[in-house]
């Protein structure tokens, strides 16, 4: 599998309050189930507005370690996933948000936006690490409340958003490659809206997405992605693709359930549904045909919920060797206690002559601690 995840360490959004050295501004959420990124405006209660941004972190040396043992390729690439959690008054225009590398050192904390009082221990739009300790964010001696960070290649990134809100997929490769180098040391990232859009007068809505304390599977997560796919057919022959719509793919080696952490090899064989009688000592269901090279790919979905976990793409190719068709299922980032389903998705052809197959039989497994 060409797919490796990985889950937060740590997260927290930080507001600054309308009034700008507000005490929500002092608020920690690093306990709360949404991270916000966001700048609302009401003329008739304010002059600045609320700036909503947030910051998380990742165990990135095992990215690195997995790089350095070959597991993870130079050549992958690398996406901050994050999950929509119920964003709204969004506008048309400058529908994007940015990621940088966060320069300084800081303390999740765990309180919530519903807390009463609120906790000021922990990260917050003013604080590191909160009121007691009173180290606030600085840039030298300047007070650069809202978390410090740098700029420029290598240690930012951007996404574009839809009016109504989505799932954020950000390539961060670059990012990554600046943690791994150990250029700067692993502080996490910030989220944020534009500074032009921080210092508007208008409203620009919230963006909201699942943190690491979501009861839910859309915790923010790094996911690499790369190409394993190797093609050695031995004396095996292919699949009639003039035929396509008649195939079926089953597993032999599929168990019902797999603990998490663990990598195993999945081997797919494809046949047809309906083979031609034929006179002979063996059975042709029997036969084992290879599905074509670089056009058969494989999928993993959340049974529940029917999340694509890993999609179609050219991070799931399926290989094969003399025995037949296979990929590698990786299970460290999948929820365990949850069943997933297996599909498969074969292409013939190209142009106007192209020939979409998908074979879904509904193919399940568990994965267990």
């Amino acid at each position: 599998m060409a797919h490796y995840f990985v889950g937060v360490n740590k997260d927290a959004s930080l507001i600054r309050g309308a009034d700008t050295l507000g005490t929500s501004s002092n608020f920690n959420l690093g306990g709360d189930e949404v991270l916000e990124v966001g700048k609302t405006f009401q003329a008739a209660s304010t002059s600045v507005g609320t700036i909503q941004r947030f910051v998380l972190q990742f165990p990135v040396t095992r990215i690195s370690k997995s790089m350095a043992d070959g597991s993870i390729t130079s050549d992958a690439k690398y996406y901050l996933n994050l999950y929509d959690a119920g964003s709204f008054e969004l506008t048309r225009d400058n529908n994007n948000i940015s990621v940088n590398v966060v320069s300084q050192s800081w303390t999740e904390g765990d309180g919530k936006l519903s807390d009463d009082p609120h906790i000021r221990e922990g990260v917050s739009w003013r604080y590191r690490t909160g009121e007691t300790g009173s180290l606030e964010w600085f840039s030298g001696s300047e007070a650069k409340w809202g978390a410090t960070y740098y700029t420029g290649s290598g240690y930012s990134a951007s996404f574009s958003f839809s009016k109504t809100g989505s799932d954020a997929r950000i390539d961060i490769t670059d990012i990554v490659h600046t943690f791994v180098s150990g250029s700067v040391p692993n502080e996490g990232l910030v989220v944020r809206r534009s500074t032009t859009i921080e210092d508007s007068t208008q409203n620009y809505g919230i963006l909201k997405f699942f943190s690491s304390d979501s009861h839910t599977i859309f915790k923010p997560t790094i996911e690499a992605v790369w190409d394993d796919a190797v093609w050695a057919t031995g004396s095996l022959g292919p699949l009639d693709l003039d035929e396509l719509g008649k195939i079926e793919a089953y597993m032999t080696s599929l168990r019902p359930q797999y603990r998490k952490g663990t990598v195993s090899k999945i081997r797919v064989h494809g046949r047809e549904r309906y083979p031609a009688r034929t006179f002979g000592t063996s059975s042709a269901y029997l036969t084992t045909q290879y599905f074509p090279s670089a056009s058969s790919f494989y999928s993993i979905k959340d049974a529940k919920t029917n999340h694509t976990i890993i999609p179609f793409g050219s991070g799931s190719k399926l290989s094969c060797d003399s025995t037949g068709n296979f990929f590698k299922l990786r299970t460290e980032g999948l929820e365990p206690e949850r069943y997933y389903d297996i599909s498969f998705k074969v292409v013939s052809g190209s142009g106007i002559n192209e020939t979409i197959q998908f074979l879904d039989n509904k193919i399940s497994f568990k994965v267990v601690e």
